[in-house]
């Protein structure tokens, strides 16, 4: 495997920028950049142009991971050329949330072969339900299939997000899923948040998919708040501080919730990914060191399973933990990279959701508040 980087910081230099690149050399190439190259029409059909015929992995963010750096703004592409391993690439783009299964399912099916090996998919991050997508996927795939990927961001706008389709176009409301294949291809991931829940476990009595009305029969909006004291006049900012987390069952994994929107008039909440009736959560909280912590935990978690650096980590972390981070976001970048040998090829994004299989789970979940980290390694 074969990875060349190169980033543009400045889209008045867009067009020079992009000349350095030949495309057509590269199999692949994963492209994370900030929503206003894709706004701009202009850029986004010059982008269709440079990689007509080449195969795009991309999506806007909320910050931009390119070699050891995070850089916010920016146009950051990794080229990659493998030795032996067969790619191919489908979209789908949905009209509504409740498409979510349905588009999971299409994207599992037109990639199923017996020889895949992993799955990378981008979502939009909006009007995408995470959960729903991959309950799709996993009613598809078996667990010799890897699956990883992310929900697009938009500098927290949640406004509109972009992903590449098909034809390398950046469209919103587009899921798109990249299947590798054969015994050549290996890869490995980990997900890991670094943050602690306290209280009682309570009940959620009344939801549906992603809206949760009440929980233990109380307003949900109204139970949260009583937890936050005067955070609470700071929402829905303040939510990125107190997720929740959530078990379907006593005996599930816990995953953790990050709050999307809050409606007083309903006092219900919204979040990054489905909340059932009847599933249990807990509010959580966390501090710089620990959110760090958990990144290097991640890279462990990879580091564990391998036996040599991989050819390429892509690393895709929940902007939740930016927000949480501020200035030290850099910190948690090189938490994950100081656990790989220098010559270790890092890309990637801050999301509005993380997707990655989980540790004695065999089908893939959706994550919020975590760094969820891929190695890509081809053997000869």
């Amino acid at each position: 495997m074969k990875t060349e980087q190169l980033i543009i910081t400045d889209k008045n230099k867009f067009a020079q920028g992009i000349a350095q690149l030949q495309a057509a050399a590269f199999d692949l190439h994963f492209i994370f950049a900030d929503k206003s190259y894709f706004e701009d029409a202009a850029l986004n059909e010059k982008i269709k142009t440079t990689f007509k015929g080449s195969m795009v992995a991309g999506c806007s963010t909320s910050g931009e991971i390119h070699g050891t750096s995070l850089n916010e703004n920016t146009f950051s592409i990794t080229s990659v050329k493998f030795d032996h391993t067969p790619l191919k690439k489908v979209s789908y783009v949905i009209e509504s949330s409740e498409d979510s299964f349905k588009a999971g399912v299409f994207l599992a099916n037109a990639l199923k072969q017996d020889d895949l090996r992993h799955v990378f998919i981008l979502s939009d991050g909006l009007f995408v339900n995470g959960t729903e997508l991959l309950d799709g996927m996993n009613s598809v795939f078996d667990k010799t299939v890897n699956i990883s990927g992310g929900l697009a961001g938009d500098n927290v706008a949640f406004v509109k997000t972009f992903v590449a389709d098909n034809d390398n176009h950046f469209i919103s409301h587009c899921v798109a899923a990249i299947g590798f294949y054969g015994h050549h291809i290996t890869s490995e991931c980990g997900s890991f948040g670094g943050w602690d829940s306290f209280g009682i476990d309570r009940r959620v009595t009344k939801s549906k998919s992603n809206l949760v009305y009440e929980i233990d029969n109380q307003p949900a909006l109204d139970l949260y708040k009583s937890y936050l004291g005067e955070k609470a006049a700071e929402l829905p900012g303040s939510a990125f501080y107190f997720p929740l987390e959530m078990r379907e069952n006593e005996f599930s994994e816990p995953l953790v919730r990050t709050i999307l929107g809050i409606s007083e008039a309903e006092k219900s909440i919204t979040f990054a990914g489905n909340v059932p009736e009847n599933s249990y959560v807990r509010l959580m909280k966390t501090n710089v060191n620990r959110v760090i912590e958990g990144a290097n935990k991640s890279a462990q978690i990879i580091k564990g399973n391998i036996v040599t650096d991989p050819d390429l980590v892509i690393l895709i972390s929940c902007v939740g933990r930016k927000i949480v981070l501020k200035q030290l976001t850099q910190d948690e970048v090189e938490a994950v990279t100081e656990n790989f040998s220098e010559n270790t090829p890092f890309a990637g994004f801050y999301s509005n959701g993380e997707i990655s299989k989980m540790k004695f789970v065999e089908s893939c979940k959706l994550h919020n508040q975590t760094m969820t980290i891929t190695a890509f390694s081809e053997k000869q």
